[in-house]
């Protein structure tokens, strides 16, 4: 009886050593920590499964085990980005997606054209897909609360680099985004906006076309003072960039009489006054220079055409048109040489 009592305390010595192993076992080290990616909702079976696939556990049932040993309830786990140390033991693996912290995503936000570039380069970084964000940012619901149009709700996205959970959801990204939104246009910005006689959506729009028409931050205040004092004598902004984004000719090089033709609330050389909103999503500096545009007498600007990327402006149409003729002599001398 001895011995045979003997061999089970051995056998459960045993069972116990190789359960404690099994649960404890690190993985091989890797070079660097893995990334993971846990889908929200994810099961500890799904969990183990990716988890076994990244090589950073070596059993395909070892979650549910431990979890089951720690009286972890839960098969329905939160989402998140995590990375996990070279070493690590399953139990520390488990331990840290359901309690430890997300690493965030670096997500940078510039030069998107609409809402549809927005969503694509949101979804790129984060959890939800592209028509989740298009949804959320098209229900009237959304852009009410804002108190903005659909033509108008990319004016709330200010261009940065921000620092986001993966598993951030739509609603969520745009509540980041309007604090961000109300940061960005402190009392200063606003009263600045508010002295122009503009919306700070109205700013933005303004912006975006002053972001289209040059790459030279030294020209943007003065260009934002022509098409300003265009608006304020009810003139035509006639701006190409609103031609070309009114006939969604978005890679042509030239602008033609067919963009001017087109007829869109958005082609500003056929309707008065801003478009009903951004062309594209402007730089901050853009934007500032709107806020801060020269005081002059111009209103006319056109390319040099001599590589710089500037423009001469003008305050009369005898003058634009001196300006245009030499846009096209410099443009013909460029094309000989």
């Amino acid at each position: 009886m001895r011995g045979i009592l003997l061999l089970s305390i051995l056998a459960v010595l045993a069972l116990t050593w190789w359960y404690y192993k099994l649960l404890s076992r690190a993985p091989q080290p890797s070079p660097q920590a893995v990334e993971v990616l846990v889908p929200t909702g994810s099961s500890l079976t799904q969990l183990n499964r990716q988890l076994w696939q990244l090589g950073l556990v070596r059993d395909t049932a070892v979650l549910r085990q431990i979890a089951e040993q720690l009286l972890i309830k839960t098969d329905s786990l939160r989402g998140g980005r995590f990375f996990i140390e070279p070493g690590s033991a399953p139990r520390d693996i488990l331990r840290h997606i359901l309690y430890g912290k997300q690493v965030p995503v670096r997500l940078v936000l510039h030069d998107q054209r609409e809402l549809t570039d927005l969503a694509a380069r949101a979804a790129r970084y984060l959890e939800p897909d592209s028509t989740a964000f298009m949804q959320y940012f098209l229900d009237s619901n959304t852009w009410q609360k804002l108190e903005l149009r659909p033509e108008s709700l990319l004016s709330l996205f200010i261009p940065n680099t921000y620092e986001i959970y993966w598993n951030t959801s739509p609603a969520d990204f745009v509540r980041r985004m309007r604090v961000e939104h109300e940061r960005f246009w402190n009392s200063r910005r606003r009263q600045q906006a508010a002295q122009l006689g503009l919306r700070p959506d109205e700013v933005y729009t303004l912006a975006s076309i002053i972001e289209r028409e040059t790459r030279q931050d030294s020209e943007k205040q003065r260009m934002a003072g022509v098409y300003y004092n265009r608006l304020q004598r009810n003139m035509l902004l006639q701006a190409d960039p609103t031609a070309v984004f009114a006939s969604r000719d978005f890679h042509t090089r030239r602008v033609t009489q067919r963009h001017l033709r087109v007829d869109s609330p958005y082609n500003t050389y056929r309707y008065k006054g801003l478009p009903p909103g951004p062309i594209t999503m402007p730089s901050i500096a853009s934007i500032d220079a709107v806020l801060n545009l020269e005081r002059h007498d111009l209103l006319f600007f056109c390319a040099r055409g001599d590589g710089s990327g500037l423009h001469n402006f003008a305050a009369t149409l005898s003058e634009h048109k001196e300006n245009a003729a030499r846009y096209r002599k410099n443009k013909k001398q460029k094309a000989i040489k």
